[in-house]
């Protein structure tokens, strides 16, 4: 079976051009439900660097379905064996004013639009500097 990846190196996630953010926002909570992007978001803040995309996204699906640890290697592969939406998809690059940087070993972390972290990553020629998708048409 085919795995397909969402997953980046050397790449920065810019937001989208129609995002309402001017800076990053942290994604809220819709009553006791933690949503999509604030799942992403307590993830990768917390653990800068240290996971892929594939990996959070996976992490998050996994929890909203409430896998056992005995599902989970079969669930990835199931998960990965068809295309899912990488972080150019996001949420928190869509609509929360969040940049997205993948290393070299794919790991990412979050900058907040509108800071100079943000803006040394935008000017970076060393790395691809891609847009997250825009919500409307």
């Amino acid at each position: 079976m085919k795995l397909h990846t969402t997953n980046y190196e050397n790449t920065f996630i810019a937001i989208a051009d129609d995002s309402p953010a001017t800076s990053g926002e942290v994604p809220p909570v819709k009553g006791d439900t933690k949503t999509v992007a604030s799942m992403q978001f307590e993830i990768v803040n917390k653990n800068p660097y240290k996971f892929t995309s594939d990996d959070v996204l996976f992490h998050v699906f996994a929890e909203r379905k409430d896998l056992s640890e005995n599902e989970l290697e079969e669930a990835r592969q199931q998960f990965f064996s068809k295309g899912q939406a990488c972080f150019r998809a996001s949420p928190l690059t869509k609509r929360y004013g969040w940049g997205v940087h993948h290393n070299e070993n794919g790991k990412m972390a979050l900058y907040s639009s509108g800071t100079a972290e943000y803006e040394k990553f935008m000017n970076d020629r060393n790395i691809k500097v891609v847009k997250a998708m825009k919500s409307g048409k």
